[in-house]
């Protein structure tokens, strides 16, 4: 049940990806950008006799052509997926959609043009993108719908729509820079109303009253400056998930969410293979701090590394850290242990899209071993065989018998680390594998070691293709060297039970006790020494 439906899962995901990396229907959504931008350009043009088509046409076309052009600059377009730029483009639409209503509406029901530049949905657009896409995404798009909209707007109010849409969008983009809470949105819509509210007073679209019924215009024009963004910020943050879901993308308010450690499989996991749960928290842990030290995500980080080592749930005796007495390896060839080791990734991928997890998550358990080598069982494998060469040589076996070693056997089926979390899970899951092995550990072994660790799988080249530089790699040494320390410190030795009798006895009896004795120093040592040797010489003397 689970290989078929992975094998669905994973048909459906190669169709959306094709589609994504589909160059016609890119320049599709393009055309369709532009033709409706354009249209509701001329619809307004049209309502106010402001523009002839031509000119619309021209103007729209020279400003989409400026903007996709800054767009490629800053994001490069050429890697961004087709789900994202009619993410973008379509919030564009939805978003001067919204101005040319609320323009025909608004002007229609009052000759106030204040009302219709308070009243505008200035922050709409940027926040959607600013927290899906990114700030670069946001900050575009309040570049786009300033401009566009400027040509919506009654031609009256143009200069100071641009201004409040500007003004607005980057207070937006600003305000959300890392979103965590749905609580940052409303937070965000908030100071994106008193941002129009302060405009407007600057701009004389809020006069102070001189009588009640200026005093009551004041009031509305306040209310509904602020109110407009709460409310977009109300509705984001409810179809926020819908977009998520329909457009691919996990946002860290989802990656938050997430991150509970009651899901059914980490419970499973605490329960079943309790050595491999400990180990995936301390993954976790080492690789959010250095994710936060190289601006990767770090709550992605977090959250794959809870599930990245699923797939030892279905043999959790035949890892280490869940072992007892017995070790089942030893029942077993080394080809046959690797295997059984290698398999763990094939079966938390299966479990992870059994219980549809996120596909970024599913990626990393996929990713986190690359196509690195079981160094330890092929060592072993090419020392049996090096044992069974010495029997055939003495004549004991037949060379044709002996089993060949084949490194390719012993290596996992990859792919490498694409990205910048699933490398950094990579690397942190094997420093703290290795970290196990420390006897007394320094912080001079710790930082050998997780330089050991990090050089070797660079020298293999499993950091090749995550778009890690040699300066995020370093900040990520020193963040792995700094969490161990701080997990593998020293204790002091406390008293036993026995001693503390003793030293209540001592005390009884007007003794110190050993925690009240005096520690001596080197020389007071060789002081009590020099002393006491006198006092014999002393007292043989007087003998």
């Amino acid at each position: 049940m689970s290989s078929g439906k992975k094998r669905r899962t994973q048909g459906e995901r190669a169709v959306v990806g094709s589609i994504d990396r589909s160059l016609f229907f890119r320049i599709f959504l393009y055309l369709l950008f532009v033709i409706s931008s354009s249209l509701f350009v001329y619809a307004a043009g049209n309502a106010e006799a402001r523009l002839i088509p031509t000119e619309t046409a021209v103007f729209v076309n020279v400003l989409m052509a400026s903007g996709l052009i800054a767009l490629f600059d800053m994001q490069h377009l050429h890697r961004v997926r087709n789900g994202r730029v009619a993410l973008v483009f379509g919030s564009i639409l939805l978003h001067l959609a919204l101005i040319y209503f609320i323009s025909m509406m608004v002007g229609g029901m009052t000759q106030d043009s204040s009302y219709v530049l308070l009243l505008m949905p200035y922050a709409f657009a940027p926040l959607v993108n600013s927290v899906l896409l990114g700030r670069l995404s946001g900050m575009f798009t309040t570049y786009v719908v300033t401009m566009l909209g400027s040509l919506l707007a009654p031609s009256v109010v143009g200069m100071q729509y641009m201004v409040l849409s500007l003004i607005t969008g980057l207070a937006v983009v600003i305000l959300t820079k890392r979103v965590r809470r749905r609580g940052a949105l409303l937070r965000a819509g908030f100071y994106a109303g008193l941002v129009v509210l302060l405009v407007g007073v600057s701009f004389e679209l809020i006069l102070l009253p001189e009588d009640a019924g200026l005093f009551q215009a004041m009031v509305k024009k306040m209310l509904g400056a602020v109110g407009v963004s709460l409310l977009i910020a109300m509705v984001v943050s409810g179809i926020l998930p819908a977009l998520e879901s329909f457009f691919g993308i996990t946002t860290d308010i989802s990656w938050l969410e997430m991150s509970d450690l009651n899901h059914k499989l980490l419970r499973q996991m605490q329960l079943e293979a309790p050595g491999t749960f400990h180990h995936s928290l301390i993954v976790a842990s080492l690789a959010e701090a250095a994710a936060e030290e190289v601006g990767a995500n770090a709550t992605m980080c977090r959250v794959c590394s809870y599930f990245h080592d699923i797939g030892k749930m279905k043999k959790p005796t035949y890892f280490i850290e869940n072992q007892g007495e017995e070790n089942p390896h030893d029942a077993l060839t080394p080809s046959m242990s690797a295997l059984v080791i290698i398999a763990h990734v094939k079966d938390g991928v299966d479990l992870a899209i059994k219980h549809k997890l996120n596909p970024m998550i599913v990626d990393v358990i996929r990713e986190h071993h690359g196509d690195s080598l079981v160094y330890y069982f092929y060592h072993k494998a090419r020392e049996a065989r090096r044992e069974a060469e010495k029997k055939a040589g003495k004549g004991l076996e037949n060379v044709e018998d002996l089993p060949d070693v084949n490194e390719e056997n012993f290596r996992y089926a990859g792919p490498r680390p694409r990205t910048p979390e699933s490398g950094i899970i990579s690397l942190a899951d094997c420093v703290e594998s290795a970290s196990r092995t420390l006897t007394k550990p320094t912080p001079a072994k710790i930082g050998a070691l997780v330089d050991d660790i990090v050089s070797k799988r660079i020298a293999e080249g499993q950091m090749d293709d995550c778009g890690l530089t040699l300066k995020d790699l370093k900040k990520i040494r020193e963040s792995f060297a700094k969490t161990l320390r701080s997990m593998l410190h020293s204790r002091i030795d406390y008293p036993r039970e026995e001693d503390r009798k003793t030293d209540a006895e001592l005390r009884m009896a007007g003794r110190p006790s050993s925690l009240q004795r005096k520690v001596e120093t080197p020389l007071e040592k060789r002081k009590s020494g020099k002393q006491t040797v006198k006092q014999t010489v002393k007292s043989a003397k007087s003998a």
